[in-house]
């Protein structure tokens, strides 16, 4: 690697990492990330590829893109882009497609995620042991799947069925799936990007509790106390001080954090017009699914109990989170399958002068049109995430909510 590092300096040509991220809120084990990429790679500029203001979860974020923007920008990353909604809304292997796909478009050095282990070579053997395996691991998908039993768990039962003892992934942790989609989407666009792991540290990935041992929690606990307390002040000491500050902030002038229970009522009006024939063309709505909707969206009392009455071990919290979001999106199967192919182009979200360098570097090399207002693409390629912005900003006030849309609409880059 370090031969590769001279090879960039000598051509005079920027070393860059990329990193996936939601930031929902940045917190200080996602600052070790960083800190951690940059110096496991040597980089000049960090580059974040990240979620919009829908997440891979099914939920609506924290605060908005461009104040998540900011808090990264001031944490130290260099460069954030979007992943568009028809990406950062996907199950893990589409999720990883879109994201590996831009951080190739920028022709990105590195990438560098988060593991359990911290090692790569668990993520190849599995890899090639799933491709030696895949119509045997294919089948047994199908038969736990035939049991009842949601896609991520069948897939995970699947491996262990067949795994047996090797020494590989332990595909039921979340970091590790995302890894090795990453892994796998490197492979098969044939990318340049050279793939780099983090062990994880302390905190669990949905632990919902703040570390009472280190300074490092999981975005769950923060964010738990973030949505139940008046006062961010426990949460003080968890994130860096510019997030914390940009939290008081953005509660100053936005009035509230997003969550679930603010869109409910829209969520529970469209479920109450919608025939079963019409939600059945809503990306996700699957195997008569819509008809549990309709059924319980009518005695629900709120979004978490309407989550609790409807969730199966087949259709999991997360999946159902996922299929709110494209209902309440209005986004519809056949539209949806043509735009997560690939992405259409990059948007530019903010930068400091590092990252304005690089991007000034890249423009007439990279595969996908680089763009920083919306104007700027074709209407058709943007249009879910003008969407997805606008039912967003139904969580607030109209004001707020009109300076949610011009944002979408007209916002430049951040610059810090």
């Amino acid at each position: 690697m370090f031969n590769t590092y001279m090879n960039y300096h000598m051509g005079g040509t920027m070393i860059s990492a990329g990193i996936v991220v939601e930031y929902n809120p940045f917190h200080n084990g996602h600052l070790y990330h960083l800190h951690q990429t940059r110096k496991q790679t040597n980089a000049d500029v960090v580059i974040a590829v990240m979620s919009g203001h829908f997440l891979q979860r099914g939920e609506p974020a924290l605060v908005s893109k461009f104040a998540r923007t900011k808090m990264a920008l001031q944490a130290g990353v260099d460069l954030v882009v979007e992943l568009p909604y028809a990406f950062s809304t996907q199950k893990a292997e589409i999720f990883a497609h879109g994201a590996i796909s831009i951080l190739s478009s920028l022709q990105t050095n590195f990438i560098c995620f988060g593991s359990e282990s911290g090692s790569l070579t668990p993520f190849y053997n599995t890899l090639h042991f799933i491709e030696d395996h895949k119509h045997q691991y294919n089948d047994a998908i199908k038969k736990f799947m035939n049991d009842g039993l949601s896609y991520p768990k069948a897939a995970s039962l699947a491996f262990r069925s067949i795994a047996k003892e090797e020494p590989l992934l332990d595909l039921s942790k979340p970091n590790n799936i995302l890894g090795y989609h990453y892994i796998k989407a490197l492979h098969r666009l044939k990318s340049s990007t050279l793939p780099i792991t983090i062990k994880r540290v302390n905190a669990e990935y949905h632990e919902p509790y703040l570390s009472t041992s280190t300074q490092i929690s999981s975005a769950t606990s923060i964010r738990n106390i973030v949505l139940q307390n008046d006062s961010l002040t426990e949460i003080r000491s968890h994130v860096p001080y510019t997030s914390y500050e940009g939290l008081l902030h953005y509660k100053h002038i936005y009035g509230n954090f997003v969550q679930w229970e603010n869109l409910w009522p829209y969520l529970k009006y469209k479920l109450l017009h919608s025939e079963p024939e019409e939600l059945k063309e809503i990306y996700e709505v699957e195997e008569g699914i819509e008809h549990r909707l309709i059924r319980y969206c009518r005695v629900a009392i709120s979004f978490s109990d309407f989550m609790e009455k409807v969730k199966t071990k087949r259709y999991t919290w997360t999946r159902l989170q996922r299929v709110c979001v494209h209902i309440l999106t209005n986004t519809k199967k056949e539209e949806m399958k043509k735009r997560c192919n690939h992405p259409e182009y990059i948007r530019v979200l903010g930068f400091n002068e590092k990252g304005r360098k690089y991007l000034k570097e890249k423009k007439h090399k990279c595969s996908l049109p680089i763009i920083s207002k919306l104007s700027q693409i074709d209407q058709s390629a943007i249009r879910l995430d003008v969407k997805a912005s606008h039912i967003y900003s139904l969580a607030f006030n109209n004001q707020i909510s009109k300076q949610i849309i011009k944002e979408e609409a007209s916002c430049p880059p951040i610059i810090v």
